[in-house]
């Protein structure tokens, strides 16, 4: 197999030969895709700033990658989509670059594609990875039998989900456009991070999504939800963007994220 830079849609993707390689992968840069592509031990990495938002969730594993030695930088939303890693190689430009990045050279406003090449040049960087972190999966409320449940990932949506409420950690993004790629399930509803809505307004694409299936969906603005935490989601978000779906359910832009639950459960 190649041992070349790898171009993913999402750090989900990464394949099993993922050590000790360069990857872009078009997944937000927040702390839990950082360590997700860590673990596969992966020598540096290129994500996506997903609208910087609350806290700086959306570059928060930058620093986290910084202090365990591995190089890593974002693109800008507003260059290139989230969840397109072909897009943000053609289009994206950086935006964030963490210390052992800069060491290398590496600038804000670099194209994504002329960093890539010097990540993929410099000596690996081989971190011992000994962090874990949960792939956090919470019931948070309940009505008549539908659950809430939380998820910091939306790949951690799963069959027994199928008429019930998510909310998510996750961007609101197709990976590369995807319409499959939504959601995994039938959920009665999905919430999701807008990581700033960005380039051709891919940070809520899944919306049109969902509601060609029914479901309803919204998005809450990155700067009221650290992304990557659902969480956060929950207890801060405020509703960006919606589905005409969940509008029709009671969902409107300005609502909290619990009060938009709220509305659809009393519709359900």
């Amino acid at each position: 197999m190649s041992d070349g830079p790898l171009v993913l849609d999402s750090v989900t993707h990464l394949p099993a030969d993922a050590g000790g390689r360069v990857a872009l992968c078009a997944s937000h840069g927040g702390i839990y895709a950082a360590w997700y592509a860590a673990r596969r031990g992966v020598s540096a990495m290129i994500l996506h700033d997903a609208g910087i938002g609350r806290e700086r969730a959306g570059v928060g594993g930058l620093d986290w990658l910084a202090a365990r030695g591995l190089p890593a930088v974002a693109v800008c939303h507003r260059s290139a989509r989230i969840g397109d890693g072909a897009d943000m190689l053609a289009r994206g430009r950086l935006s964030t670059v963490n210390a052992p990045a800069a060491a290398l050279g590496i600038e804000v406003g670099m194209p994504a594609a002329d960093a890539l090449s010097r990540l993929a040049a410099a000596p690996p960087a081989a971190p011992t990875i000994a962090d874990d972190m949960d792939e956090a999966r919470r019931d948070i409320a309940a009505h008549h039998g539908i659950r809430v449940v939380a998820l910091d990932s939306n790949g951690l949506v799963g069959p027994e989900d199928a008429g019930h409420v998510v909310v998510t950690g996750s961007h609101g993004g197709l990976l590369g456009g995807r319409p499959e790629t939504a959601v995994k399930a039938p959920v009665l509803a999905a919430i999701y991070n807008d990581a700033g809505i960005g380039a051709d307004d891919a940070g809520i694409s899944r919306l049109p999504a969902l509601e060609a299936r029914g479901i309803a969906g919204a998005c809450v603005s990155c700067f009221s939800a650290r992304i990557g935490d659902a969480m956060s989601t929950w207890q801060d978000g405020f509703v960006s963007a919606l589905n005409p779906t969940a509008a029709a359910r009671g969902g409107r832009i300005g609502q909290s994220a619990r009060d938009f639950v709220a509305a659809l459960l009393e519709h359900a």
